[in-house]
């Protein structure tokens, strides 16, 4: 008799359905995963409270769980392996793909491995992916740990896109869970970090990730500020984390020549800003964006969280239960809130 599994689906605004599944057997190169851990990102965070309108959308890219089987082709993964689960999908043979900015692939974001539902699916009982997605963590890693391997490739891609140097004076916009891991991330470059945040708590989360200066926005020029810590000149890299377009512009007009703007966050809504394109010229000033990860960057993740390198127990606000999934959510959408995850 067929082994049946639940499927959380995000079905409309504020609503979850679970859904049954009939679990498959593994061929060639798949590999079938108990997830263990998923955490809630923005883009489910999004579709849930109705900002995003994509019903209905199996949620869930940010898992974790043990290798049940595996298909008679992998090589490298066997039953009882803690994975991480690379989500993004890449087709392989397009432009981006081929020039190794698999994160830029055409068929990025589009993902059905639930059969006959939408979505990444990581909010599900079992998972069946091809090998080359999974990430084999370390034995003894907390699986709630290696769910936020996707997250932290990201900010990986965005650290690589700055090119942070030894001393350079690097300001972090925003104290999210992508700030802080930002902040981690750059003092580990070598950088003196200044992190800038309008909440007190999140103020104190950042120095507790080694933060070397705390700005409260609200307290203040930030721009003026961040030109009297770099004795006039501006910071070396300035990541806006941030959701605000206004802070986009902030962003900008707080680096100093040779400087580099990293665009982390996507904005919602998306306004414009003006843009002093002479300041860029005369700079030489790099503005430049960072989305998902590639390949290698989840390498490094999954290394820095296997390693113990990186913790981020601090970022992890609530573990839920499967059976609790729609409290899971509300708590996610709560601003107060870094990452909820729900344990499988």
């Amino acid at each position: 008799m067929n082994k049946i599994y639940k499927v959380a689906l995000i079905s409309d605004e504020r609503k979850i359905e679970i859904v049954e599944k009939t679990l498959p057997q593994p061929e060639s190169n798949q590999v079938l995963v108990k997830i263990d851990s998923c955490a809630i990102c923005t883009l489910e965070q999004r579709i849930f409270s109705g900002v995003m309108k994509r019903y209905p959308f199996a949620g869930g890219h940010e898992a974790a769980g043990i290798i049940v089987e595996v298909g008679k082709n992998v090589k490298n993964l066997k039953a009882g392996d803690k994975v991480a689960t690379r989500m993004l999908t890449s087709c392989g043979q397009c432009y981006y793909c081929r020039n190794g900015h698999e994160n830029q692939c055409v068929i990025s974001y589009k993902a059905d491995i639930h059969e006959g539902i939408g979505g990444p699916g990581g909010l599900a009982e079992y998972m069946m992916l091809d090998a080359k997605t999974l990430y084999r963590m370390a034995d003894d890693l907390d699986l709630s740990h290696a769910a936020l391997s996707e997250p932290l490739a990201c900010c990986v891609h965005s650290i690589n896109n700055a090119n942070i140097e030894l001393g350079n004076d690097v300001v972090v916009i925003g104290v999210g869970i992508m700030g802080a891991f930002h902040i981690q991330l750059a003092k580990m470059r070598g950088a003196r970090v200044i992190a800038c945040e309008v909440d007190e708590a999140r103020l104190e989360v950042a120095e507790k990730m080694g933060a070397d200066i705390l700005v409260n926005s609200k307290e203040g020029n930030t721009i003026q500020k961040v030109k009297e810590l770099t004795e006039g000149r501006g910071a070396d890299v300035v990541f806006c984390t941030a959701a605000l377009t206004q802070l986009a512009e902030d962003s900008i007009q707080m680096v100093g020549k040779v400087g580099r703007v990293v665009m982390y966050s996507s904005f919602h809504p998306d306004k414009p800003i003006e843009l002093n394109v002479n300041s860029v010229h005369s700079k030489e000033m790099n503005i430049t964006g960072a989305v998902n990860a590639n390949t290698r960057d989840f390498l490094v993740a999954t290394k820095l969280l296997s390693n113990k390198m990186i913790d981020p127990s601090l970022l992890i606000s609530e573990v839920v239960a499967f059976e609790n999934i729609e409290y899971a959510f509300e708590r996610a959408i709560d601003p107060k809130t870094y990452r909820v995850v729900v344990k499988m």
